[in-house]
């Protein structure tokens, strides 16, 4: 998948960090707005068809399997056809493209544009990356895609023209409407073959498209050296057309298998103008108005409500729902980590929107008529609200489920039955329990995605506060119902009578018995019936929340540590590793620990374990793993050196290029010759205006560091930044007091500019932290005190320095879409922006750039990464 047509879909101003503007809020809202109407128009369709949804069913169960086989049949002819139309869009553009690649490629496409906003048009930014595995360029991939979805277009007005005027002969029951929305779709084509051909020559809209996306100019560039073969252009409208005209064969074979009168001219209409709703609804691909549409033109043509309903839903299984479960299979045909956390939760939503929409909807009469033949009324009632319950409770633990946690899973599983068995019971709807089962099954096989603890204390809080509100309800109800004029409820209560109805009122269930006479009883039912759901709500909050477990590093560990890095340390974080923000783990054997700290439910690791060898390094990590496992925790490794990386893979690890590190050669440097010209007179010049560099050893003196302390506040309030820790440290008083520093005064003793430097374990290497300055400081102070840090480490007996880390990187090429969405957040988030360009600085002084990554177990983690880590550096103080 290509990642710039992506970061385009992404409105303009959350890319660039600014407000919203007017017209970029106007758009959301009238995407919302629009959306909304849809929204409304199926409610207002299912309210006003309601007794006619009934008999929906009876119609569906009586087609004919010989013709349900031959829509089936069609499905797949569709599918293959939508491949076939890729594989001409591609050699229009001269490129080679297999059938088999092509029909996956239109299957993954079509089933996340039913999750996409503008569907259609979005999902051809997505998965490029198993074409441009077989060497063809990026851009190319994306103009045969436009292609594909411009002819997709065309071959419906061409298709539409011809059946307007077949059915208007045939005496088809329609007027100006069905004519105004097809006029819309021409003038929409009319308007896209304009602004195609005004960016390919450069026109107004190419100006305009320039101006708000400069970066679309190399990719028009790109466009423009593609040539069109017109006779493979010709066989992709013809492809097209070939889909148009199965898909009117779906909605006449959906009459045929219902046994129903068939109406050509009905097939067209109903059609093209579901067609035409699919192009503008914004989302779901159509669902919803599709049908309200259809079931509008068929009704038109002399079909009842009933049969209407019963075509359109039967055409929409052949064209909308068989080819969503095509590409589910073909997703969990290739599953990964990364699936197994997300379908599960997308599966308890669909459950969770079923059980509200079977509540909502009439059962069949004929199945509660059995029902209530060995199961009372009353039981039935509960059951209503048992399946209602479980369905706004799925929607929520679907949200915890997506962070891994145990307990939502375990609530996921009970919500599930609860769903099974109340859908069973409150009509026989033997769909929706089916569906629950596969809900079920789906939990069980994905059981270890889910290993992230609930924090035990604050599960007790909500047990203990819904026990109280429990106590505090079922006096409040008692006292009530008994105390209660007669007059509220017409009911004389006595004390059993009082405990029943208040257990009742708690739990939501409703009884017949109980009626409220005026506003008071009603409000008295009511406040029972909030506090009942909030304390339960909040119950189960308690149980989903997850645990952060927290430890203190003893003055014992500690000095372990510190002498297993003197031992064995190789890195320049080794320093950061004892820091006061980390917490330590050390192996079993104690001959190795790693540094980590806590954010969320991430363990965030400060580069590779400090260990005797790569033998007890690996060793460190899978007890880490272990400890991690047993609380809920997902670990991640920061900034892992490359020859590093083997440990990892060995242990079923992934990797992620995230940045470089800098070091310089010292024996290697040199200020001579016309590269160094530009530094060497900015140098020059800050020598000239009577600045000098100092270095001061250990212990600093009071007054210096009262100094230093002036420069650091001044540049964190000049730069807008906060101190950051982790994989650098802060300014401390008593820490920078036992440090060299090299500081750049003027001749009046002033400290303009500072850094220290700070242990490190790799041989004949030394290294820094801070480097801050004073905004009046002059140009070119930073590149003046690393010179002298240079001199200072050579005259020592250093041969490198370290000049650290550079996350320039995550603009580079990736191949998964979990990388790319990391890397677009890693990118705008301020905390970590604050490294952005840093390369083009250091690359100055000729360093040589090793590899650093990210390690990471789940591809599903990498959504979380970025934000992780702002939090991860940032300063408790």
């Amino acid at each position: 998948m290509n990642f710039k047509p992506i970061k385009n879909l992404i409105p303009k101003f959350l890319r660039q960090g600014v407000k919203p503007s007017f017209k970029s809020n106007t758009k959301i809202i009238a995407q919302f707005a629009l959306t909304s109407l849809f929204i409304a128009l199926g409610v207002v369709f299912l309210k006003n068809e309601h007794s006619e949804i009934v008999n929906v069913r009876s119609v569906l169960i009586s087609a004919k399997i010989s013709w349900i086989v031959a829509g089936i049949l069609s499905t797949v002819v569709y599918i293959l056809l939508q491949g076939l139309m890729y594989v001409y869009s591609f050699a229009t553009v001269r490129l080679k493209v297999s059938l088999k690649d092509a029909t996956r490629l239109f299957i993954k496409r079509n089933f996340v544009s039913v999750f996409l906003p503008a569907g259609g048009i979005s999902s051809l930014a997505f998965f490029t990356s198993s074409i441009t595995d077989k060497s063809i360029k990026k851009s190319q991939i994306h103009f045969a895609s436009s292609i594909y979805g411009f002819v997709g277009i065309l071959t419906v007005v061409i298709v539409a023209i011809p059946a307007l005027i077949y059915s208007n002969f045939s005496g088809g029951s329609f007027g100006a409407n069905e004519w105004y929305a097809l006029l819309s779709i021409v003038v929409l084509m009319v308007a896209l073959i304009a602004i195609f051909r005004s960016i390919r020559q450069k026109g107004y809209f190419f100006t305009l498209l320039v101006k708000f996306s400069p970066e679309a100019e190399a990719f028009i560039n790109d466009l423009q050296e593609h040539q069109i073969d017109n006779r493979q252009f010709i066989y992709t409208i013809i492809t097209s057309t070939v889909i148009e005209i199965v898909g009117i064969a779906q909605v006449y074979v959906a009459m045929i298998a219902l046994g129903l009168h068939t109406s050509l001219p009905a097939a067209l209409m109903g059609y093209i103008i579901s067609v035409v709703f699919l192009i503008i609804s914004p989302f779901l691909r159509g669902l919803g108005p599709v049908e309200v549409s259809m079931t509008y033109i068929l009704v038109q043509f002399g079909f009842s409500s009933v049969q209407a309903i019963a075509v359109t839903l039967l055409y929409r299984f052949f064209e909308f729902w068989l080819p969503l479960v095509a590409g589910a299979l073909v997703f969990v045909s290739k599953v990964n980590k990364f699936l197994l956390r997300i379908l599960p939760a997308l599966f308890l939503v669909l459950l969770g929107v079923l059980n509200i929409v079977s509540v909502l909807m009439p059962n069949i009469h004929a199945r509660v008529l059995l029902l209530r033949s060995f199961l009372p009324p009353q039981f039935l009632y509960t059951s209503d609200l048992l399946v209602i319950f479980a369905g706004l409770f799925s929607l929520v633990t679907a949200t915890y489920m997506l962070k891994g946690l145990r307990t939502a899973w375990w609530f996921a599983l009970f919500l599930s039955i609860l769903s099974f068995a109340g859908n069973f019971t409150k009509g026989i709807s033997y769909d929706q329990s089916i569906f629950a089962l596969i809900v079920i099954a789906t939990l069980i096989i994905t059981r270890k995605q889910y290993i992230i603890r609930s924090d035990p204390k604050l599960k007790n809080v909500g047990i203990l506060t819904a026990v109280m509100v429990m106590l505090a309800v079922f006096m409040y109800g008692i006292l009530g119902f008994y105390l209660l004029d007669k007059k509220h409820f017409n009911i004389d209560f006595s004390f059993v009578q009082s405990m029943q109805y208040t257990l009742q009122n708690y739990f939501l269930i409703r009884s017949d018995t109980l009626i409220p006479r005026d506003h008071f009883a009603k409000f008295f039912l009511l406040s029972m019936n909030v506090s009942g759901f909030s304390s339960l709500a909040f119950l189960i909050y308690t149980f989903v929340r997850s645990f952060i477990p927290h430890k203190s590093v003893s003055d014992e560990e500690l000095s372990e540590a510190t002498a297993l890095m003197e031992s064995y340390g190789n890195s320049a974080l080794d320093y950061f590793k004892t820091y006061s923000d980390k917490m330590l783990f050390f192996s079993e054997s104690r001959k190795a620990f790693l540094s980590y700290r806590i954010s969320g439910h991430f363990a965030v690791v400060l580069e590779n374990p400090v260990a005797a060898n790569k033998e007890e390094m690996s060793r460190c990590i899978e007890e880490f793993d272990k400890y991690c496992y047993q609380n809920g925790l997902t670990n991640i490794y920061y900034r892992v050196p490359a020859d590093s990386l083997d440990v990892y893979t060995n242990l079923n690890k992934k990797t992620m290029f995230i940045g470089q590190e800098a070091v310089v050669d010292l024996t290697m440097f040199s200020m001579t010759g016309n590269s160094k010209k530009s530094l060497r007179n900015a140098l020059n010049k800050i020598k000239g205006s009577g600045y000098t560099t100092t270095v001061h050893t250990p212990p600093v003196k009071e007054g210096v560091i009262q100094k230093l302390k002036l420069v650091s506040d001044e540049w964190l309030e000049d730069t807008g930044r906060k101190e950051i820790v982790f994989s650098q440290g802060l300014f401390d008083w008593e820490t920078i007091k036992n440090q060299e520093i090299i500081t750049v005064e003027n001749e009046e003793e002033k400290i303009v500019a500072f850094l220290n430097i700070i242990p490190d374990t790799v041989k004949e290497e030394t290294t820094y932290d801070l480097m801050r300055k004073t905004k009046d400081a002059p140009n070119g102070v930073m590149d003046f005190i690393l010179i002298a840090l240079f001199e200072h480490a050579k005259n020592s007996g250093y041969r490198y320095v370290n000049l650290g880390f550079a996350p320039i990187s995550m603009a580079n090429e990736t191949k998964t879409f979990p990388e790319r969405a990391m890397k677009f957040a890693y990118n705008r988030l301020k905390a970590l922006s604050q490294h952005k360009g840093i390369r083009d600085y250091k690359q100055k002084f000729d360093p040589e750039w090793t590899d650093r990554f990210l390690i990471y177990d789940h591809d599903y983690d990498l959504f979380q990464v970025p934000t992780v880590l702002a939090k991860v550096i940032k300063s408790e103080g």
